[in-house]
């Protein structure tokens, strides 16, 4: 727009203020004010003009998929299933990497016991039990905690959690629970110490409980590994192929199920109250600051959660590897436990050596297949089988394994009650004693019945 047009328009403007003013001074009503409008809007009209430029809104094109009643759950899904995929895959190498390198520090450690003359129990007791222990939960929790942080705070970052739960409000009220639980549910899956944190952001304490006591029912990155090898085991010992994947995703689904049932079930009983409403505002989508997010995950989420495993770890170590070699009457301590538990994990489609691996494994789900391997073979400390075919003859044809139990063993490691880094946070976020002992019985009951319910079922169908 030129000056000149808009110098004329200025003065004739002025003109007809000074034209109006007695006018407006003697007899002001609706209809001066509606002529001094008017022309306003004709001298605007001659001395302005604009392009009109149509303006996408993306915002409310991406919101009109992704919030949807059509695309919104199948787009959710799509996105979390890819942040699982990209860090099961991407965990591979790294968990191989960091552990070879740990385990050869094992090897320096033993032959500076065997130098400094060091007594076997001592090296056997702080190397083959306490660092072993350590190393394992390090190199398996790591690299997927490492991965799967960043990408779920990138997700967060850019605006899309607050649609997440949008699209699960609605479950979680009809169970009686907060939508915003559906946020600290999906944080559970790269830790449950690190979804337990989460529920601060659910405002009400009632809920809050719900959220805490619930999200042990999604399996961490500590229970990936397990339910991945047992898939593989069953689907004659492909784990990557689709039929695997398809098993540990319907372990996934019964497991977010589980926690809509128990979440309506506690709001009934133990819980009893009305979902609280609550208005969400959903954020414009943005670009994700990519260095704020590696520091943020890494450094509060990733460390703070791996530092806690790594305290309860180490002594658990040092205990397994004390009943392992501590014999009475020609069997390990383990070795009697095992038998001990034996009925009871027969009722249950399992057997005494798997529950004893639960019980050691109640500091970190990670140790819970290495306990069970080093049972298994005798060997004294926690080992390793380096590929399906050994676990497969080790469990199948020499302790007479089949499909329902490798079935019943996910359902227990899906089921059961949380790790000792879980029990320790819900302790502190809590404050309870009362509420921490609930967290710990209650999904063991849930876990003992559903695996005592499918192992007769299938007895009495004829299936096992």
């Amino acid at each position: 727009m030129s000056r000149a047009p808009l110098a004329a328009g200025l003065e004739e403007l002025i003109r007809e203020v000074e034209r109006v003013r007695p006018i407006v001074a003697r007899d002001f009503n609706d209809q001066v004010v509606g002529h001094i409008y008017a022309r306003a809007e004709s001298i605007a009209r001659k001395v302005v003009s604009q392009k009109e430029r149509p303006k996408i809104d993306w915002d409310k094109r991406l919101d009109d998929i992704l919030t949807s009643r059509m695309f919104g759950f199948p787009s959710m899904i799509l996105l979390i299933s890819a942040v699982f995929w990209i860090t099961l895959a991407g965990a591979n190498y790294p968990s191989e990497l960091l552990a070879a390198l740990l385990f050869r520090g094992q090897e320096y450690l033993a032959d500076l016991c065997l130098r400094l003359n060091v007594p076997w129990w001592a090296k056997g007791f702080f190397v083959d039990g306490v660092y072993r222990c350590v190393t394992w939960v390090v190199s398996v929790m790591l690299p997927p905690m490492a991965i799967f942080f960043p990408c779920f705070t990138l997700l967060e970052d850019m605006g899309y959690l607050p649609r997440v739960a949008f699209n699960l409000d609605r479950l979680f009220k009809k169970a009686g629970a907060h939508g915003k639980q559906s946020l600290t549910m999906s944080m559970g899956f790269g830790c449950n110490a690190a979804g337990i944190i989460a529920c601060r952001i659910i405002e009400s304490p009632r809920e809050r409980l719900i959220a805490i006591l619930t999200n042990n029912f999604v399996p961490c990155n500590g229970r990936f590994p397990t339910l991945i090898v047992l898939a593989g085991l069953m689907v004659l010992g492909a784990s990557g192929s689709p039929a695997a994947t398809l098993v540990v995703a319907g372990m996934v689904i019964f497991g977010i199920g589980m926690t809509l049932a128990v979440s309506w079930v506690l709001s009934k009983t133990l819980l009893k109250g009305v979902p609280s409403s609550f208005t969400l505002e959903l954020p414009p989508y943005r670009r994700p600051q990519v260095g704020r997010i590696v520091i943020r995950s890494v450094f509060d989420r990733t460390l703070f959660v791996l530092g806690r495993a790594v305290c309860v770890a180490a002594p658990a170590g040092g205990l397994t590897w004390i009943l392992a070699n501590v014999y009475a009457g020609g069997l390990s301590l383990l070795g009697h436990a095992a038998a001990w538990l034996n009925p009871f994990g027969k009722l249950l489609g399992m057997d005494g050596f798997i529950l004893v691996a639960f019980l050691l494994g109640f500091p970190a789900n990670e140790i819970v297949l290495p306990i069970l391997i080093m049972s298994y073979l005798a060997t004294g400390s926690m080992t390793r089988l380096d590929s399906l075919e050994s676990l497969h003859m080790l469990f199948v044809v020499e302790h007479g394994w089949t499909w329902l139990t490798a079935v019943c063993m996910m359902l227990f490691s899906l089921l059961h009650y949380p790790c000792g880094t879980t029990l320790w946070t819900i302790r502190r976020e809590s404050g309870s004693v009362k509420w921490t002992a609930l967290s710990f019985l209650i999904p063991l009951g849930i876990a003992c019945f559903v695996c005592f319910l499918a192992a007769r079922s299938a007895v009495l169908l004829g299936l096992a």
